[in-house]
C-alpha cells in the first residue's frame, strides 16, 4: 500500500488541492459578508463650506466617543474625534463621510453643509454585530450555532497572565481556571461543556487570525479585538477533527484608515497572599507538641516561619505596550511593541518577555487583490526554581523551631519523612527556561466578480525553548558520604522545536437575488503539518560550580561509573492532516436562515483502514419577531429561534498507535562488542479512527424592552462514540499486553444562559448588567465491548503514606468524578476510625475490603454562573464581577494527612487538636474529608476614569484601578476552593499548592 502520507505526497496532495479549489470559481459558494451595510444620512444645513466641523456621539446614552475615525470617501482626507467627541475635516458639499468605531455600526454621511453630527448606533442595539465563525465571519443576527463573541470592551480588567483570563466567566458553558493562581510560568486550563473524551483533547482548538492551533503567548494585552467561541458541533464542524473540544477563534486588531496614530498600555501589579494555611507556629508547636505532647526532642531551638520565607515581598510586575497604526485608503498597518516582567508571588518565580506583532493590508488591482499580513514574535526567559508545589507543602510539614541555617552558614535539614529545606534549594540550583516563538502568515484575495473571490493562506509557527538545570556541589541532594553523587555537581539540558505550517485556499460567494434570497458559500481545502523534536543530555560528577551547566564535558560521570550514568535522549513525531470543506448559508428576508456544513478530513494518526473521516452539520434559525404576525414588538424586540445538529471529531492523541513501532531492548554482545538490540513495543491497530461527537443544540436568542434586556439561552445534548482508550490485549496473539482501541461513549447534556440587561440609561450614567450561567451533567455511557472489557477507571492517586490508593471511579453508567471510597460512621472510644460496611453494620479500617467501597461524592461542579455590573457616569466608570461554582465536594487532602496527630513529629494543622482532636489513628481516606465546594468570588472590581485633556497631541487618557480575588464566600476550609475540575480527578485538593494572591492593578492607556 502506497503512503499517502510521504513527504512527496504531502507536496502532490497540497499541489492538487490547490488546483481544485480554484477548479471551483464557477461554484456558488462563499462567506457571510463580514460587515453591516452602512446607513447613509442625509445631513441638513444652510450654507456649504470647504471646512465640516461636528460632534459623533453614543446613540444610547448620548456620551461622546473620542478616536472615532471620519474619512471622505474615494479621498485620501480622514481625522479622528478628539477626548470631547469633536472632529473637524476638509469636505466638500455633495461628499460622504464614513465613520467608523470599534464595537459601533459604520455609517456614511453626505455632506451638505459646514456641520455633520453623528449618533452611532452600537453592534448590539443594531443586530448588526460582526461575529468570527470560522473561515469568515456572520451578522450576528444570521447565526444559527451556539457562537459566544466578547469584544474589547467587555474583556476582564487588569493585569492577566493568559489571554483566556480575558473571559473568564464572560461565555456561558466555557470554564477556565488557573489551578496554580498566579504563578507566571503556569499555563490556563480551558474547558468547554465537559469532558468530551478519555485519552484525546479535551481543550478548544485555539484559532489565531485564522491559523488553527495559535500560540497564545503571542497575544498580549491591547492586541486583541475580539475572541469568540464555537460552542456546539454545527458550528466547530467546519473544523472538522479539532472540534470535539470546541473552538476560540482570537482576532487581534488591524491596522484602519486614517491619521497616523500612537497608543501606550501600561499597567503595574503587586499581589499579596489571600489566605494563608492554618498550621502551628512555633510558639502553638511548642505549646501543642513540645508540652502537650510531652515531646522536648522536637523544640529545636529557632522560630521559624518558612511560608513567609518563600514569599517574594518584591513582587512587583509591569506590562507595557506600545502601539502604532495608521494608512491611507489602500493601505494600512498597525504595530505594536510590547514588555513584561511578571513576577510570582514565590521566591525566584518569574517571566520577563518581551515582543512584537506587526500587522499590514494593502488593496490594490482596482480593489480587488487584497493583501493582509501578519508577523509575531516573542522572546522569554522563565525562573522555573521558585513555586514548586513541593515548596509550600514544606511550609506546612516542616518543623517550624526547625531553624533555617546552621550557624556555619550552611542549611538546616530536618531528617523526618517527606522533609527537605526548600531555601537550600533556591540557594543551590538552577532551573530557567529560554524561549523564542514565531509566527508569520499571509493571505492573498482576489475579487474575481462582485460577488465571488478566491483566496490562500499560509502561515508558519515556531516555538523553540532551551531549559537548563543545574544542582550544586552545596545542594543537599548532592552530598558527600551520604548520595551517589558524592559531593560533585549535576547538570541538565533540553531543547524542545514545534513547528507547524498551514496551506489553505478558499472560494466564497455572496448574492443576494429579489431582494429577499441571499446566498453565501465557501469551499475550501485545508493542509497542515506538524512536528515536534527534542534533545535533552545530564551529566554529574562536576568537581567545582565554576562553569555550572555549559561544561558538560567536565563531568566526570562520563569516565566515573560509581557516579549515576550520564544520559542522553532525542525523539522527533509528526503528523498531517488535509482537509476539503464547503460551508453554505440561506438567508430569507432576515426571517429564516439555514446553514449546512461539510467536512472531510484526513490524518495521519490514524489506521490504514479509517484515515479519513467526514463531519456533516445543519443548523437553522427563525426570527420570529420578524414576521408579519407578531405583535407588541415594543416588548419584544427580537426573537429566534435556533436549532443545529452536528459532528466533529478528535485526532489529540499520540502519533503513530496504528503502526507497529520499534523500541530498543537491551545490548547484545557479539566478538567483544556490545550491540544494541530493537523489538516491537506495540500492537499495531490498522482500524484505528476518530473519536466522533455527534451533538444537538437548540437555542433561543432574544430582545426585550427596546433592547434594554438581550440574551440567549441553549439546551444541548452531545453524544461522543469511538472513544479512544488503552485496553489490555491478549498474550497471545497480540505481542504486547495492550492496544488501543475505540469503544466507549461519552454523553453530555446541559442548559446555558447568557442575559445583558442596562436597567438605567441616561445621558450621564448608565447601568450594565452582564449574567451567565450554566448547567452540565457528564456520564461515561460505554466502557467495553465483547472484546475489549473494562470494569473501571480509577484516577487521582493519593499521596503516600498509608498506600490510600485512587479517591475517584468511572465506570459505565457513572457520572464524571465520582468520588469512590469509604463511608464515615464515627469514632470509637479510643480515636480509631469507624467505617460503614456494605451489610451496614461498622468496622475498623483494617476490617473493611473493597466490597464496603461506595459512590460518595462528586468533585464536577454542575453549575457556574457569574453577575457583571458596570456603571458609568460621566468620565468615570466601575465594574464589579463576580464568579462562582455550585453543587460540587472537595476533598481536603491537605487535611487528611495534616489535620492528623499521627503525622508529628512534622508539623500540622490547628485543627489537629481542635475539629479532629478525637481522632487517633492513621489517615485514611473517606467522606469525612469531603466538604461542600460552592463558592462566589468577589472576582474583579475596577474603577476608571476619562481625563479629557485639552491638547490636541493626546486623543484620549484613560486610568483604572483594579483589584482581583478581592474575597471568597465558601464553607471550605482550605486554602482556595476553586480547584483543577477540567479532568477526570477534578475536585481534589492536594498537599502541595501554590500561595492564592489577591493582586492589585494601576493601568493606565493613552493615544495619541
Amino acid at each position: 500500500m502506497p503512503n499517502y502520507y510521504s513527504k512527496q505526497n504531502h507536496r502532490t496532495g497540497f499541489v492538487r488541492g490547490s488546483i481544485l479549489c480554484f477548479a471551483l470559481l464557477a461554484c456558488s459558494y462563499g462567506y457571510a459578508n463580514a460587515m453591516p451595510k452602512a446607513a447613509t444620512v442625509e445631513v441638513n444645513s444652510v450654507i456649504a463650506q470647504q471646512t465640516v466641523t461636528g460632534t459623533v456621539k453614543n446613540s444610547a446614552n448620548g456620551s461622546p466617543l473620542s478616536g472615532v475615525t471620519i474619512k471622505v470617501k474615494g479621498k485620501d482626507a480622514s481625522t479622528q474625534t478628539d477626548a470631547s467627541g469633536k472632529f473637524s475635516i476638509a469636505a466638500e458639499n455633495g461628499d460622504v463621510l464614513q465613520v467608523s468605531y470599534i464595537g459601533f455600526a459604520n455609517q456614511e454621511v453626505t455632506v451638505s453643509g459646514t456641520m455633520a453630527n453623528v449618533n452611532l448606533i452600537s453592534e448590539e442595539e443594531s443586530l448588526e454585530e460582526v461575529v468570527v465563525v470560522g473561515y469568515g465571519t456572520q451578522r450576528r443576527k444570521e447565526i444559527t450555532s451556539a457562537v459566544a463573541s466578547v469584544k474589547e470592551k467587555d474583556f476582564n480588567k487588569g493585569g492577566m497572565r493568559s489571554p483566556m483570563d480575558l473571559v473568564q466567566g464572560k461565555v456561558a458553558g466555557l470554564n477556565i481556571t488557573r489551578t496554580q493562581g498566579s504563578n507566571p510560568n503556569s499555563s490556563t486550563s480551558i474547558q468547554l461543556r465537559g469532558m468530551a473524551s478519555l485519552k484525546g483533547t479535551n481543550s478548544p482548538l485555539i484559532v489565531v487570525d485564522g491559523i488553527p492551533g495559535g500560540n497564545l503567548d503571542l497575544i498580549k494585552q491591547g492586541d486583541i479585538e475580539s475572541i469568540d467561541v464555537l460552542k456546539d458541533g454545527s458550528a466547530a464542524a467546519i473544523y472538522g477533527t479539532r472540534g470535539n473540544g470546541g473552538v476560540i477563534l482570537v482576532t487581534t486588531k488591524k491596522g484602519k484608515a486614517g491619521a497616523a496614530q500612537f497608543e501606550y498600555m501600561t499597567y503595574g501589579q503587586t499581589e499579596r497572599v489571600n489566605r494563608k494555611p492554618s498550621m502551628l507556629s512555633a510558639d502553638q508547636f511548642r505549646q501543642l507538641i513540645v508540652q502537650g505532647e510531652n515531646k522536648p526532642d522536637l523544640d529545636l531551638g529557632a522560630s521559624t516561619d518558612l511560608y513567609d520565607e518563600l514569599i517574594n515581598k518584591d513582587n512587583f510586575s509591569h506590562f507595557h505596550n506600545f502601539i502604532a497604526s495608521g494608512g491611507g485608503e489602500n493601505s494600512t498597518y498597525r504595530a505594536s511593541f510590547n514588555y513584561e516582567n511578571a513576577k510570582g508571588i514565590a521566591k525566584q518565580n518569574g517571566r520577563e518577555q518581551f515582543g512584537g506583532r506587526i500587522n499590514f493590508n494593502q488593496t490594490g488591482l482596482d480593489n480587488r487583490l487584497t493583501l493582509t499580513a501578519n508577523l509575531a514574535a516573542n522572546f522569554n526567559k522563565a525562573n522555573l526554581l521558585g513555586g514548586k508545589t513541593g515548596d509550600f507543602e514544606q511550609t506546612i510539614q516542616r518543623n517550624p523551631t526547625a531553624p533555617i541555617m546552621n550557624p556555619d552558614g550552611t542549611y538546616y535539614q530536618t531528617q523526618e519523612y517527606n522533609n527537605y529545606n526548600p531555601m537550600s534549594r533556591l540557594a543551590h540550583r538552577i532551573e530557567e527556561r529560554n524561549q523564542q516563538t514565531f509566527s508569520g502568515d499571509a493571505r492573498l484575495k482576489f475579487q474575481i466578480l462582485d460577488e465571488l473571490s478566491v483566496s490562500a493562506f499560509g502561515s508558519y509557527v515556531r516555538d523553540n525553548w532551551n531549559d537548563r538545570q543545574y544542582r550544586s556541589i552545596l545542594d543537599w541532594d548532592q552530598r558527600p558520604d551520604d548520595t551517589e553523587y558524592d559531593g560533585t555537581g549535576y547538570a541538565y539540558k533540553r531543547n524542545d522545536l514545534n513547528w507547524t505550517k498551514t496551506f489553505e485556499s478558499t472560494i466564497d460567494y455572496n448574492k443576494t437575488f429579489n431582494d429577499v434570497h441571499t446566498f453565501t458559500g465557501l469551499l475550501g481545502y485545508s493542509y497542515q503539518y506538524m512536528t515536534a523534536e527534542y534533545f535533552n543530555m545530564s551529566n554529574s560528577g562536576f568537581s567545582t560550580d565554576g562553569f555550572l551547566d555549559w561544561d558538560f564535558n567536565s563531568g566526570t560521570a562520563i569516565i566515573n561509573t560509581k557516579y549515576p550514568r550520564p544520559a542522553l535522549g532525542s525523539f522527533k513525531d509528526e503528523n498531517t492532516l488535509i482537509a476539503f470543506f464547503g460551508r453554505v448559508n440561506y438567508n430569507y428576508a432576515d426571517k429564516y436562515f439555514v446553514t449546512a456544513i461539510l467536512r472531510r478530513e484526513g490524518s495521519s494518526k490514524f489506521g490504514a483502514n479509517n484515515k479519513w473521516g467526514n463531519f456533516p452539520a445543519i443548523s437553522a434559525g427563525w426570527n420570529i419577531s420578524n414576521e408579519d404576525f407578531f405583535g407588541n414588538k415594543d416588548v419584544v424586540n427580537e426573537l429566534k429561534l435556533r436549532a443545529g445538529y452536528g459532528v466533529t471529531g478528535n485526532q489529540g492523541i499520540p502519533n503513530y498507535l496504528s503502526f507497529i513501532r520499534l523500541g530498543t531492548g537491551g545490548y547484545y554482545p557479539q566478538d567483544g562488542v556490545y550491540y544494541q538490540t530493537y523489538g516491537v513495543e506495540n500492537n499495531a491497530n490498522p482500524d484505528l479512527k476518530w473519536e466522533q461527537k455527534a451533538e444537538t443544540n437548540i437555542g433561543l436568542d432574544f430582545a426585550l424592552l427596546n433592547s434594554k434586556i438581550t440574551g440567549a439561552l441553549d439546551v444541548y445534548h452531545r453524544k461522543t462514540t469511538d472513544l479512544l482508550y488503552e485496553y489490555n490485549a491478549q498474550l497471545p496473539a497480540y505481542v504486547q499486553p495492550s492496544i488501543w482501541y475505540n469503544v466507549g461513549e461519552v454523553v453530555n447534556k446541559g442548559v446555558e444562559l447568557q442575559l445583558t440587561a442596562f436597567p438605567i440609561s441616561r445621558e450621564n450614567f448608565t447601568w450594565q448588567v452582564d449574567f451567565t450561567g450554566n448547567y452540565q451533567k457528564n456520564k461515561l455511557a460505554k466502557l467495553s465491548s465483547d472484546i475489549f472489557k473494562s470494569n473501571w477507571l480509577e484516577f487521582g492517586g493519593l499521596p503516600s503514606p498509608g498506600n490510600l490508593g485512587n479517591a475517584m471511579r468511572l465506570e459505565e453508567g457513572g457520572e464524571i468524578g465520582n468520588f469512590y471510597g469509604k463511608r464515615f460512621a464515627g469514632f470509637d472510644d479510643e480515636g480509631k476510625w469507624l467505617f460503614y460496611k456494605a451489610d451496614g453494620s461498622t468496622a475498623h479500617a483494617g476490617d473493611m475490603n473493597n466490597d464496603d467501597r461506595a459512590y460518595i461524592g462528586n468533585g464536577i461542579p454542575k453549575f457556574q454562573a457569574s453577575l457583571g455590573n458596570r456603571f458609568t457616569y460621566k468620565g468615570f466608570d466601575l465594574t464589579v464581577f463576580l464568579r462562582g461554582k455550585f453543587k460540587y465536594d472537595i476533598l481536603n487532602t491537605a487535611d487528611m494527612f495534616f489535620g492528623n496527630k499521627k503525622w508529628i513529629p512534622n508539623n500540622v494543622f490547628e485543627s489537629a487538636f481542635g475539629k479532629h482532636d478525637q481522632l487517633n489513628d492513621d489517615p485514611q481516606y473517606s467522606d469525612y474529608y469531603l466538604e461542600n465546594g460552592s463558592f462566589v468570588k468577589i472576582d474583579n472590581i475596577t474603577l476608571g476614569y476619562n481625563i479629557r485633556t485639552k491638547t490636541p497631541l493626546i486623543r484620549n487618557m484613560y486610568v483604572y484601578l483594579t483589584a482581583r480575588n478581592i474575597a471568597t464566600i465558601t464553607s471550605y476550609s482550605g486554602i482556595d476552593p476553586e480547584l483543577q475540575d477540567t479532568g477526570f480527578d477534578g475536585g481534589i485538593d492536594s498537599r502541595g499548592f501554590y500561595p492564592r494572591t489577591q493582586s492589585w492593578t494601576m493601568g493606565l492607556n493613552i493615544g495619541f
